[in-house]
């Protein structure tokens, strides 16, 4: 049965994964749908225990319009993603995360290089998504782990109106690249922060608190809703971290903490910067 979802808000189902209602879209972030206690296999042969459940299954969600998969590691499109998801629904990802969907028998992946575009029209409503740059790890280890992307969503619900953006950071580190994000967009209403603070062999991989506060100064986004900062052995930077620091630091964001199966209903929207 599906589960009722508010429209034009934002559904944190667990880890990065979240049913975005844009007007007439509705959208799927980063699909992990396995269950406490179940592995994860995260890529270059490690494996973590997930610690939490999900808020609803792939059968109770709505209709989707596309996927939003910020790279391919397996708590963020796992088996049962892709055992379950219709094979037809668009794949909007990296090239390396497109490829390995297109084995895994999807037949719509969406390649998009850093800042490559592509743009959904619905009932007089235009969605564009952007892919941003992303970097997993620092040197050689960022070279290693599979390229990770950004994603900046632009939601216009007619075509005099205004926009309201939607940063989805990805599981990336803060580093130089960022600050084009901030120049191309120097409004962002929403930001959707992945923490935990992933370590591996000591060596960070997705941000922990610190990081993230310094991206929301770097970025200024007028919102922020914290995910991806519990469900797995190797999140080491817990979200009371994270409430700490912006606490400590006060960056000028209002930030909305969300429990799995809430919803953050969009502010209002207001003219684009440019």
């Amino acid at each position: 049965m599906r589960q009722e979802i508010p429209r034009d808000s934002l559904f944190f189902v667990g880890t990065a994964t979240t049913v975005l209602r844009l007007g007439p879209f509705t959208l799927l972030t980063d699909p992990n749908f396995l269950h406490r206690g179940q592995w994860s296999y995260l890529g270059q042969g490690l494996i973590s225990r997930r610690r939490t459940n999900p808020a609803l299954e792939i059968a109770e969600l709505p209709d989707l319009d596309a996927v939003v998969l910020s790279h391919l590691h397996g708590d963020h499109f796992d088996r049962i993603a892709s055992r379950e998801l219709d094979r037809d629904l668009p794949l909007l990802t990296t090239p390396h995360a497109a490829r390995g969907l297109r084995r895994r028998g999807f037949r719509e992946p969406v390649a998009l290089t850093t800042w490559s575009n592509v743009s959904l029209t619905k009932d007089g409503a235009e969605l564009t998504v952007t892919s941003l740059p992303g970097r997993h790890g620092y040197g050689l280890v960022g070279r290693v782990l599979p390229p990770v992307m950004g994603t900046m969503l632009e939601y216009r619900p007619a075509k005099d109106a205004a926009v309201l953006r939607v940063y989805l950071s990805g599981d990336t580190l803060v580093h130089d690249e960022l600050r084009e994000i901030r120049d191309r967009f120097p409004r962002i209403d929403v930001a959707v922060v992945h923490l935990g603070g992933t370590k591996v062999l000591g060596l960070l991989l997705t941000m922990d608190a610190v990081q993230g506060v310094d991206l929301l100064e770097l970025l200024r986004p007028v919102h922020a809703v914290p995910v991806h900062y519990d469900d797995y052995g190797v999140m080491k930077s817990p979200l009371t971290d994270f409430v700490a620091e912006v606490e400590r630091r006060r960056p000028g964001v209002a930030v909305r903490y969300l429990d799995r199966g809430d919803a953050f209903a969009w502010p209002g929207v207001h003219p684009s910067d440019g």
